[in-house]
């Protein structure tokens, strides 16, 4: 199946009537607490960073907060999240530097964003799209397998899908697409088993037969 410009309309026109309204799974009360979910999820299920997320906020939820907790009982409070000591490590120095430059906050700047650690082009495009409502769209797993199955973007790294889903999708709706594809990985276009004959994209996908 060839994948031209109008067939890649009626993917996105299939998947915006099928997930409108899809919000973010984290759950999350400030900018802060979003940039430190996002930071936990890398390698871990939402579900697992929402388990730890409540558990840690009770505790400290805020960059100062979490410098008076220290990194031995940050890492505790999230032992459960994969890799949990570079990501203790990388949550402290991020709440140093906000506090030092930011006053405490988030800065609403992708480029200063991307200087934090354990920041990278896809969680910094998560907090401007999410917490600034800024056009943004974040490559995670699920949308870098689904862009590429559907051949709606191509590329053999997020920044080339990011690309490419930047020249297909209207700027205004980067940040929405972006959920679309999220939830359509997650329900129907899984990684090792996806669920082709339940999927509304079938018909236009060039993948459906190849994958078993």
């Amino acid at each position: 199946m060839k994948i031209t410009k109008k067939i890649k309309l009626k993917q996105m026109e299939i998947l915006e009537k099928t997930y409108q309204g899809a919000k973010p799974a984290l759950i999350f009360n400030s900018v802060f607490e979003l940039l430190v979910a996002v930071i936990l999820s890398a390698q871990c299920t939402d579900a697992r960073v929402n388990a730890t997320t409540t558990r840690l906020f009770k505790k400290a939820n805020t960059p100062k907060s979490i410098i008076e907790l220290g990194i031995p009982a940050l890492e505790e409070q999230i032992h459960d999240c994969g890799f949990f000591r570079a990501k203790a490590k990388h949550i402290f120095e991020t709440s140093i530097i906000l506090l030092q430059k930011y006053k405490g906050e988030v800065p609403n700047n992708f480029d200063e964003l991307i200087k934090l650690p354990g920041v990278g082009r896809k969680t910094a495009n998560v907090i401007m799209s999410v917490a600034f409502n800024e056009p943004a769209i974040a490559v995670d797993t699920h949308v870098f397998r689904v862009s590429n199955r559907l051949a709606l973007a191509i590329g053999e790294t997020p920044i080339e899908v990011e690309k490419g889903l930047q020249q297909i999708i209207p700027r205004e709706k980067w940040g929405n697409f972006h959920h679309y594809l999220i939830w359509h990985g997650r329900k129907i276009c899984k990684a090792r088993k996806p669920l082709c004959d339940k999927c509304p994209l079938n018909e236009f996908c060039p993948k459906r037969s190849d994958i078993k």
